[in-house]
């Protein structure tokens, strides 16, 4: 009698090994999902994550691209592990069959995120110009579970595989492409900045005066709603006389080197007396942390004092 050929143990395990790559990917694009829409600050152990996850490439029809990615991290868990809940031995036709229709679903899915993985990371070197962990984690994932994907069975029809390959291939990059059309238009990206429409009072424009004088420093992004918030509270004369930087590298007049020379991690952040302090603040926290001595009958109020 023939000997059965016993299966690689790649083969075995392919599926479990996606499956719990595939959760961690869920688990850190959760994270994200909720510190974005909750209006939080992102832990990150180097400096550009925030600047990164605040851009307009990470959102996607108003919602954070890491919802999208979520959902794509979800998607591949159940695929991975559907067939495993079958007892060959009882339905050897539906387990065969499960097994091969989620390998296509797995190889098509894993080969979206990776070149979805490889644009972002395209956009992270050349236009954003910065550095963040959690992306390079998702693109290391995408492509893990594309390579299990691949070698992690045998198949049939390499001719066929090649062909999904090729055509979700060219689908993700027209797609991305067009998804970001507005975002890749220098034109509209040079003119992003925030517009402070509230007036200053004699005060508001003594602080700011101090402020520039004393070399302080605003380090913030126009996407960032705290940061507009901030200069609403000086009123848009003062706001033009303090040092502001611009952290996100789309918006106008834009220097993250600076930004990430000074490790800033989360935006508003002030640089005051050569100590830094994250976070929108009063106008009173901002004269008594600066040292500022004038009049303090602030007519702005900002969103923590009212």
């Amino acid at each position: 009698m023939r000997r059965q050929r016993s299966l690689p143990w790649l083969h075995r395990y392919s599926r479990p090994i996606m499956a719990g790559i595939a959760s961690i990917g869920a688990a850190v694009t959760a994270y994200l999902t909720v510190v974005k829409l909750s209006q939080g600050a992102v832990t990150c152990p180097i400096a550009g994550c925030d600047i990164v996850l605040s851009s307009p490439y990470a959102y996607v029809f108003g919602l954070p691209l890491s919802l999208f990615g979520f959902l794509g991290y979800l998607s591949m868990i159940v695929f991975a592990v559907a067939p495993l809940f079958v007892n060959p031995a009882e339905q050897k036709s539906l387990r065969s069959k499960l097994e091969s229709w989620t390998g296509l679903f797995l190889f098509a899915g894993g080969t979206a995120m990776m070149i979805f993985s490889g644009y972002l990371m395209y956009v992270l070197t050349v236009d954003i110009k910065a550095t963040c962990i959690y992306c390079i984690a998702s693109a290391l994932f995408a492509t893990s579970l594309f390579v299990l994907a691949l070698i992690g069975r045998e198949w049939d029809d390499i001719g066929q595989l090649f062909f999904i390959g090729i055509l979700v291939s060219m689908l993700v990059l027209i797609s991305s492409v067009a998804l970001y059309a507005d975002v890749n238009n220098l034109g509209t990206a040079k003119e992003t900045s925030m517009n402070t429409t509230t007036i200053s009072g004699t005060s508001e424009i003594a602080l700011a005066q101090h402020l520039k004088r004393v070399g302080a420093k605003m380090y913030g992004s126009y996407t960032c709603s705290h940061c507009q918030a901030q200069k609403e509270s000086f009123g848009k004369e003062a706001a033009r006389i303090f040092n502001y930087i611009e952290c996100n590298p789309l918006g106008k007049n834009a220097r993250p080197d600076l930004c990430q020379a000074a490790k800033i991690q989360g935006t508003p952040a002030w640089e005051i007396n050569g100590k830094f302090y994250e976070g929108q603040k009063s106008l009173q926290e901002l004269a008594d942390l600066s040292g500022y001595q004038g009049s303090r009958e602030f007519k702005n109020l900002s969103s923590q004092e009212r």
